[in-house]
């Protein structure tokens, strides 16, 4: 027997026993307090075609997917993002309707990347995408959703910091940069890389204020304060129009009682650039990497064929359960299974106690004495 057969490859783990049993549990949890705002279960197909995550759509890099064909030659990809599908999904089959559509969803993701840095390439996802409503109160839905969701996990310390990618995009309108250079400069402040940033506006010639403006959008964040810093250093009125949105969905998520778990981070750019407005990540400590990830996308619809604004999150099982456990969050698990032993002589007394206890809610094993 070959036995590096027994083993997985990199980036992919199994689970098993207790810890599945808890992972079962917090998705439960997780499901339970989405489906309480109305949300209602959607599930779409593990693979898709190719261009459901292409470069137009604006996800996942190219070289970052699994991608492998079909009989009849169609390239098609294990999803490494949710969204895109649900999109299309809606795109498919809600073309004609109006009303807000609210999705709730939980699977797999895939992503093939060499540089893991602790990582999995296949990460366990639940999340939910609310479409065909572009207002702030839907932006406060769908963080304090996020915030009651963690909560009801047992998570106590954790903070959702909000960002909102049009004041970047106004001010880098207002200091006259090309596309190329915009998508440079948010990779290097994305990736909080201030001296790559700084260098790029150098060689890029960009002038004073707008060079100066645009690096220290990389260190603005915390509270209500660093809105009203940012609101006084530009004159364009995208810019303007971020800021204020962010101040009134902080009113609206002061109302649903749960402003003390946001602040807020104009430098959070995501490398999804389907994203046009609202982004927000959640942290905890214990994990590195955010717990939670999300955002307004008003325009991914209408890569396929719809007109309708959207928001939504993905929140990574996996990385709440590590969190859970550094933090030293009980999660509750079933009573341990019943064993119960027979010969040929008791088997008939035996199977009799075990149907009773499983009719009480009791797992029962039976194992035959040797």
């Amino acid at each position: 027997m070959n036995k590096s057969l027994l083993h997985t490859p990199e980036g992919v783990r199994d689970i098993y026993g207790t810890e599945y049993e808890k992972k079962s549990e917090i998705e439960a949890k997780l499901h339970d307090n989405i489906r309480l705002f109305g949300y209602e279960d959607i599930q779409t197909p593990t693979f898709e075609f190719f261009d459901v995550f292409s470069k137009e759509i604006g996800t996942t890099p190219s070289r970052e997917l699994y991608k492998f064909f079909d009989k009849d030659g169609n390239t098609l990809v294990l999803r490494p993002d949710f969204t895109p599908s649900i999109a299309r999904c809606a795109a498919k089959y809600f073309c004609e309707e109006n009303k807000p559509l609210r999705f709730c969803y939980a699977g797999n993701t895939f992503t093939n990347t060499s540089n893991l840095q602790g990582k999995l390439k296949e990460c366990t996802q639940m999340g939910a995408e609310l479409i065909g409503d572009g207002s702030v109160e839907a932006d406060a839905e769908i963080v304090s959703l996020v915030i009651k969701s963690l909560l009801g996990t047992g998570l106590q310390r954790f903070q959702v910091s909000i960002g909102e990618v049009e004041y970047f995009k106004g001010l880098c309108e207002e200091a006259g940069l090309d596309e190329e250079t915009e998508m440079d400069l948010r990779a290097c402040i994305s990736g909080k890389n201030y001296f790559a940033a700084q260098e790029l506006l150098s060689e890029r010639n960009v002038v004073e204020p707008y060079r100066s403006r645009l690096l220290k959008v990389a260190d603005m964040f915390g509270n209500m304060c660093s809105l009203s810093e940012a609101k006084a250093m530009v004159n364009n009125s995208r810019s303007l129009a971020a800021i204020e949105r962010l101040e009134t969905l902080y009113e609206v998520l002061k109302a649903y009682g749960v402003a003390e778990y946001i602040s807020f981070d104009l430098g959070m750019l995501s490398k999804y650039k389907y994203y046009t407005g609202v982004i927000f990540k959640a942290y905890t400590y214990g994990v590195g990497e955010a717990i939670v990830k999300g955002g307004r996308y008003d325009r991914l619809l209408h890569q396929f064929g719809k007109e309708a604004p959207a928001i939504g999150f993905c929140m990574i099982i996996d990385s709440i359960m590590e969190a859970l456990a550094r933090q030293k969050v009980t999660i509750p698990v079933k009573e341990p299974v019943t064993y119960l032993t027979y010969n040929r002589q008791n088997y008939t007394e035996i199977l009799a106690s075990a149907t009773a206890l499983r009719k009480s809610g009791r797992a029962v094993a039976l194992v035959r004495e040797e």
